[in-house]
């Protein structure tokens, strides 16, 4: 009796004779399923099991036979096929080299997208690309379609159409994959630096497909949890920094921190506010710095009045610190300078984007911004129709706006990623550019601190 392999809702089945499936037991990930008498495993191991199965027939120890794969050879070709630059063919050969698996990390801007595009050349099987957001999925869809001129599948923002090539975001990608798990050879993750999310990994898990690629500019969270990546797609295989690339195929860049001071009357609400959310914080023995400190935090300020007179005490000096009087007049005289720039300003909150939008007349763009009027906005920038846009966080990856040359950041997270994905948003190379980004800083206060931690990055030295 031959072994037979499957699908099944996201884990790969073997059945056959008890003898062959005890001698598979050593395998990792398979265990048995004492239901109906069959080893399973989840869906990533397939490729594992494949070849000892293989092997194993091959020697003629046993026979098997495949009925799980449900991926079809692909044979495309790239409509307007180009010389690739040197880090895009050295990267797609080191991801060949390692087996069709494994990270690749380049800066925004260097042409991931390509690099893609040459894998599932390379590949030739059916493939998924899976982005982090809607936008980013319908620019995956657009390029793919005029690239290899085929028909794209959606999976996501109300579709569900599925191709040989599908675009899908990650949510749809984990609601979806128990069931579409067979059907891909080669799954793309761009901005794979999300897939170690809790729910997220469960959609690299519950698939088959044996190559994998993730694509990003900045693998590192501040959980530690990039160090999934290797099992869920595939070590890291090639890196270029932005320092790397800078003046060769990223634009020259300068970086300008401007720090500026309170106002009196600011600095002492500022110092008043802190002292009450500090006072707390030691009174209830929370580290704030400990990877529970913010949870903590949340806790203890929830149960009590003062608690709750702490936690606005806490948005009250981040505030300030963050989007006060000085810093609006400065940038105000900073987009008086760069009148003739294409400028984005970053802000932490959404309520400050949509002040300085009422105060500038400048064009907003947040996670609230209809699909199709945030399309507007972009092209209307890209057009030169808008010089400014005024954003929050959706902006940080992803999105192609080659014509900005300065980012000017109001007020941003502690995290080194966020830093550079934003400054990576101003380096699309162009004829005679070069950027500038400028971060406003509030002097003594604790933005300072959080300054030197999100530039700790080469790109910055």
């Amino acid at each position: 009796m031959a072994l037979e392999l499957t699908f099944d809702a996201g884990t790969i089945v073997v059945e056959g004779e008890p003898a062959h499936l005890e001698a598979l037991l050593p395998l990792a990930g398979l265990v048995r399923d004492e239901r109906r008498g069959v080893l399973r495993g989840p869906a990533s191991d397939y490729r594992l099991v494949f070849a000892h199965l293989y092997r194993a027939q091959q020697r003629g120890t046993l026979t098997f036979e495949d009925r799980a794969r449900a991926y079809n050879a692909l044979d495309l070709d790239l409509g307007a096929q180009r010389e690739p630059y040197p880090h895009q063919r050295e990267s797609v050969e080191a991801w060949v080299k390692a087996g069709m698996r494994g990270v690749v990390v380049l800066p925004t801007g260097a042409g991931k997208s390509y690099v893609a595009e040459m894998a599932i050349l390379k590949a030739g099987r059916s493939a998924m690309v899976i982005a982090p957001t809607i936008d980013l999925m319908n620019q995956w869809y657009d390029l793919l379609c005029a690239s290899f001129g085929v028909e794209v599948g959606l999976l996501g923002g109300g579709y569900h159409e599925i191709r040989d090539l599908t675009v899908s975001t990650y949510d749809s990608a984990f609601i979806h994959m128990e069931r579409l798990g067979a059907r891909f050879g080669l799954l793309i993750f761009d901005e794979c630096h999300h897939l170690p999310g809790p729910s997220y990994t469960m959609s690299a898990e519950m698939s088959m497909a044996p190559y994998r690629l993730g694509l990003t500019a900045t693998p590192e969270r501040s959980d530690g949890g990039e160090v999934l990546l290797e099992r869920l797609i595939g070590p890291m295989v090639y890196e270029r920094g932005i320092k790397d690339m800078t003046g060769t195929y990223l634009a020259e860049y300068d970086v300008v921190t401007l720090k500026i001071p309170l106002s009196d009357e600011d600095a002492a609400l500022y110092l008043d506010a802190r002292r009450e959310y500090r006072d707390f914080v030691s009174l209830h023995r929370i580290r704030m710095s400990s990877p529970t400190g913010w949870a903590d935090f949340l806790k203890h300020s929830s149960r009590s009045v003062d608690g709750r007179r702490a936690f606005r005490a806490y948005r009250a000096q981040r505030q300030i610190a963050l989007a006060h009087k000085g810093k609006i007049d400065r940038l105000e005289k900073l987009l008086c300078v760069h009148g003739r720039d294409r400028v984005i300003i970053f802000t932490n909150d959404n309520e400050t984007v949509y002040d300085i939008s009422r105060r500038f007349l400048i064009p907003a763009i947040t996670h609230q911004t209809p699909t199709k009027e945030r399309k507007t906005c972009l092209e209307r920038f890209n057009a030169g129709h808008y010089p400014c846009l005024v954003t929050s966080k959706v902006l940080n990856e992803g999105v192609n706006i080659p014509e900005a040359n300065v980012a000017i950041i109001l007020a941003g997270s502690g995290t080194v990623r966020e830093h550079v994905q934003r400054l990576g948003r101003i380096l699309r190379r162009g004829e005679g550019k070069r950027a500038l980004l400028y971060e406003l800083i509030t002097l003594d206060t604790v933005e300072e601190y959080v300054s030197t931690r999100r530039r700790e990055h080469d790109a910055y030295r």
